[in-house]
């Protein structure tokens, strides 16, 4: 049985790739690490997956190599990261370890290790930073002009991926994800955030707090994208960076407005300058016609699907009706 390791793997985009793996039913054995415990309850995605779960910080390139050592992965899906722009600015060097360090340690471990083994490095549509709406949509051969710390830290890591595909032959595949969202996404971040804010109004109208509603956001489902990722992973050209996206812009007031609809409220929002972030990019909307035509992938859950799955989700602290074995 081939073998996957998933670093980061107790966040949300991890879960949802064990849930596609799941559904699909593909036989693998998955090794997870992570700094912190899953939550998920890893026994239910048998019989076709054999998954264990390993604590690991990959700051620590020793331990991260004997991981690597032990478990011998055929296939790394590389999740691990600082992903939150508003955390790098407030933290921009533990931003460049957690982001670009904690790549590095990886990538020398599997050289190391002497592993013919594929790597999917995943990056972000902040890479391209700031720019013009009459260049977009944003295509993977624009020049990257990144305008926050963990942009540059996400530029560093791909472009230490090319260095080791070039110069040591490793098998790295590369992406820019644009904003992904869906069920258990941490609140943290601005989506489920702005869900929770209105599911919290006591009324049936009521005011939440906002950053800039203004900015346009290309959002596309995590469902989606853990399907990209997996073709990526297994038929991906290594050395080759692509973009993750709908294609579709929509600002953030207008999401507001979906969720509101969705939840049956009226909702006026009120800018709160703490949640406004410095150098933000005013308009990030990709082409995806790369992916599209090497492997077939395109989107195919609509954003008000999307938005549906995330309240039914958080009113119920769980899985959305339908979601597979993936328990909270």
């Amino acid at each position: 049985m081939k073998k996957i390791m998933i670093t980061g793997f107790s966040g949300f985009v991890a879960r949802h790739f064990l849930e596609y793996l799941h559904g699909e039913g593909l036989s693998y054995k998955v090794l997870g690490a992570d700094i912190k415990e899953p939550e998920l309850d890893l026994p239910c995605h048998g019989p076709v997956l054999d998954v264990r779960f390993e604590k690991l910080d990959m700051l620590d390139a020793d331990a991260l190599r004997r991981v690597v050592r032990g478990f011998r992965p055929d296939y790394v899906l590389h999740l691990a990261a600082f992903s939150s722009v508003a955390y790098s600015w407030k933290y921009p060097s533990a931003c460049f370890d957690n982001n670009t360090k904690i790549f590095l340690n990886l990538a020398d471990a599997l050289r190391a290790e002497q592993l013919d083994c594929r790597v999917l490095s995943v990056g972000s549509s902040e890479e391209y930073g700031d720019v013009a709406p009459g260049k977009l949509p944003l295509v993977e051969g624009m020049p990257l002009s990144p305008v926050s710390p963990y942009a540059v830290a996400r530029v560093a890591q791909e472009m230490m991926s090319k260095v080791f595909v070039n110069g040591f032959g490793m098998k790295i595949i590369l992406t820019r994800s644009f904003n992904h969202i869906g069920p258990y996404q941490d609140e943290r971040f601005v989506i489920p955030g702005f869900i929770r804010r209105i599911l919290n109004l006591s009324a049936m109208e009521g005011e939440i707090e906002t950053g800039n509603t203004g900015i346009v956001r290309d959002f596309l489902d995590v469902r989606d994208v853990v399907r990209a990722y997996y073709l990526l992973l297994t038929e991906g050209t290594p050395g080759e960076v692509y973009n993750i996206c709908s294609g579709k812009g929509v600002r953030l007031s207008e999401v507001i407005e979906k969720i509101a609809d969705i939840v049956g409220v009226s909702v006026t929002g009120k800018v709160n300058p703490a949640f406004v972030r410095p150098g933000d990019n005013q308009a990030v909307v990709g082409s995806a016609a790369k992916i599209e035509a090497e492997l077939g992938w395109t989107p195919q859950i609509p954003l008000e699907e999307t938005l549906k799955d995330m309240v039914e989700c958080m009113r119920q602290d769980g899985p959305p009706a339908g979601a597979s074995c993936a328990g909270k």
